[in-house]
């Protein structure tokens, strides 16, 4: 298997920061280039040197990086994706400077890691009933089958990662046929148009990122679902008052959110708000480790977990008003 090395350029301050945000991503294997560590090391009085090689000077002058690699597949792409969409708002919520938190991609092969991938991506059967279908495969469609087609781009959302398949799965089995639909966090948007071909009467889908609003408008066209059915807004909904007013105009009957576990902790009030007094939630993209504790958060603004499952060190739960159970 070919892997990609990633580089996050960060401070020296930020190094413990960003580390405990790749490992809240499941990234627990990092390198570190302190440029800090390397003056320190040259500054010892201890050790005397005649000589150093200029290659390894110029480490006291490079920027620190935090580095970690990902194997070249739907699953590296996806955590990669997931990184990238959650990272812009690591500083905001710090008042220690993190720099410039630019990522940088090395590929073994020297091929477009961005498109690599899809060699590895093919149909996911999420049930016997929903498939996600990458556009550039053919699949034999079973009588009853829904597909759901994705080209997500470097959007977050193909199917593959476990995250992504326990939302889908609980969508599968629910009866959404009629429902208000929120997704917060919506990546590619696979879970928006999940809920429309699986019945929902409406999706309201909101992003910080603007190229996942882009890529999921796209996603949505591939399944005759960029209709009126479909809203897709750009913005950060914790920061941005206006944008969390205009959203909570109406109530939903559903809110899936497939985020990380401090984004859902912090959006708990929001869940609380927005949710239909019947109304279901499902989060997703928690580490299984901190499951209990993002439970705990959910219980306190009002929600009763119904349901929790695990997929390989991934958590998502299916929680309710506490008044309408």
């Amino acid at each position: 298997m070919n892997w990609a090395e990633i580089s996050i350029q960060t401070t020296t301050d930020g190094i413990e920061i960003v580390n405990g945000f790749l490992m809240a991503h499941g990234i627990n294997c990092v390198m570190i280039e302190d440029a800090a560590d390397f003056q320190n090391f040259l500054q010892d009085t201890t050790i005397h040197w005649d000589y150093v090689e200029e290659d390894l000077m110029k480490l006291a002058e490079a920027p620190t990086k935090i580095k970690f690699y990902l194997p070249d597949n739907p699953q590296g792409f996806e955590t990669l994706n997931l990184v990238k969409r959650d990272l812009p708002s690591l500083q905001a919520d710090q008042e220690i400077n993190l720099g410039t938190l630019e990522i940088s991609l090395c590929y073994k092969e020297e091929e477009d890691w961005e498109t690599a991938w899809k060699k590895y991506y093919h149909p996911i059967e999420i049930s016997d009933r929903l498939v996600v279908v990458p556009e550039w495969e053919e699949y034999p469609e079973k009588p009853g089958q829904i597909l759901l087609r994705m080209n997500p781009g470097m959007a977050f959302g193909t199917g593959s990662h476990n995250t992504t398949r326990l939302c889908l799965q609980f969508l599968d089995g629910m009866q959404l046929s009629g429902l208000d639909v929120l997704d917060m966090g919506c990546g590619s948007g696979i879970l928006s148009i999940a809920s429309l071909l699986l019945g929902a009467k409406s999706v309201q889908a909101v992003d910080i990122d603007l190229l996942a609003t882009k890529i999921a408008h796209e996603n949505a066209a591939l399944n005759s679902c960029d209709d009126e059915r479909l809203t897709v807004r750009c913005g950060n909904i914790l920061e941005d008052a206006a944008l969390a007013d205009e959203i909570g105009q109406k109530s939903y009957d559903l809110i899936v959110a497939n985020i990380v576990a401090d984004v859902i902790i912090a959006m708990a009030p929001l869940f609380a708000r927005f949710i239909k007094p019947e109304g279901t939630l499902v989060v997703s993209g928690i580490i299984s480790e901190r499951a209990k504790e993002v439970a705990s958060h959910l219980e306190k603004h009002g929600f009763v977990i119904l349901e929790l499952r695990e997929d390989n060190d991934w958590a998502a739960a299916v929680c309710k008003p506490k008044l309408s159970v």
